[in-house]
């Protein structure tokens, strides 16, 4: 079970700001927590935070999760202060109506307010379409474009203003779960690894640019300086115990159904091998998830580092993703960060990475 102290730190990482390219806030926020054990604790010039223990050992393991979390970017102001925005990452248009933003100025936090036509002043046909982004403004107080660039810039970022909730049954919602939750996971198992370390070096990494970084994000410039043996990637995946999504497209993963270990394409045979052995000895439930193509995560770029490098992916099941209220069980967070943490002690001198 997650100590109170992991889960308040957990609400601090997911309640600080930190859209791709802006992650500095968030990425302080988990190497404060990683400096109390690691051995080591530093960030790099693309934003990545690295957290080290049993530095001397062998072979290295690097665990990614990626801190960063969509966001909006401011692009216009116009005459009457209000403001216009681009995307940070994937956006469905139609979470972000109504909703309050919270962007990351120049001498603090502005608050402001998603506008949008009232629907009684809609056109018939104009009610039957979906809103798109350039339909929709920010607005935050302001009464001219000179008083709102004294609090705002063109180029400044900002996210959804959703905090913590718990809810019944272990059950937390957030935005930024994804994929602050992979960040969390990989320190808290490294947390663990350190209580009780094998033979491995393990490098927690979090990691940045994700959700914008077709060419790999922070994660393949972090395998690159850490040079692992072995990765295992952290990232939600899409739970599918909820009205509508089709198990037979997506698979069958449920909250509070533990872990779910990625099978095929990218994927290392040995290293989910070692997955589902340390679940084994856990007696914890896991599923698989089929992939038959890319992982579409960090995984992608981890496992083309350098030389190569065997690489698992570990998704923690998530419901609404890339929306303002994300939910996942804490649970499955907790049964994660242990499952991990028991793979990266099965890894000795002798393990064979090349076996297929």
């Amino acid at each position: 079970m997650l100590s109170e102290h992991a889960l308040a730190f957990l609400s601090r990482l997911l309640d600080t700001p930190g859209p791709s390219g802006f992650e500095g806030a968030a990425a302080r926020v988990w190497r404060e927590e990683a400096s109390g054990f690691a051995a080591q604790v530093i960030g790099d010039v693309h934003g990545n935070s690295h957290a080290v223990v049993n530095p001397d050992g062998s072979p290295t393991i690097m665990l990614a999760g990626h801190i960063d979390e969509i966001g909006l970017i401011v692009t216009y102001i116009d005459d009457q202060g209000f403001v216009y925005v681009g995307p940070i990452g994937g956006w469905d248009v139609q979470v972000l109506v109504g909703q309050r933003i919270r962007f990351l100025g120049p001498t603090g936090d502005v608050f402001g307010v998603v506008g949008k036509k009232p629907a009684h002043l809609l056109k018939p046909d104009e009610r039957k379409k979906a809103a798109e982004l350039h339909d929709l403004w920010i607005d935050i107080g302001a009464t001219s474009r000179q008083a709102a660039q004294q609090m705002l810039r063109v180029g400044d970022a900002g996210v959804i203003d959703a905090r913590v909730l718990r809810l019944p049954n272990n059950r937390l919602a957030s935005r930024s779960i994804d994929d602050r939750i992979g960040a969390f996971v990989v320190l808290e198992a490294l947390r663990r690894y350190a209580a009780m370390p094998g033979a491995a070096r393990v490098v927690a990494v979090a990691t940045t640019q994700e959700e914008i970084g077709y060419l790999g994000g922070g994660a393949l410039p972090g395998a690159n300086r850490i040079d692992p043996a072995m990765a295992i990637a952290v990232d939600v995946t899409f739970a599918t115990d909820s009205p509508g999504v089709e198990k037979k497209e997506v698979g069958d993963c449920a909250l509070g159904g533990g872990p779910v270990f990625a099978r095929g394409s990218v994927i290392s045979p040995v290293v989910f091998n070692l997955l589902v052995e340390a679940a084994r000895r856990l007696d914890l439930p896991y599923a698989v998830r089929a992939v038959g193509r890319s992982t579409s995560t960090d995984a992608d770029a981890i496992h083309i580092a350098r030389k190569g490098v065997a690489t698992a992916l570990v998704g923690i099941p998530n419901r609404y993703m890339h929306s303002p209220n994300e939910i996942v069980s804490l649970d499955d967070v907790d049964r994660t960060a242990d499952v991990i943490a028991e793979a990266c002690r099965l890894v000795t001198h002798e393990t064979d990475f090349s076996a297929r």
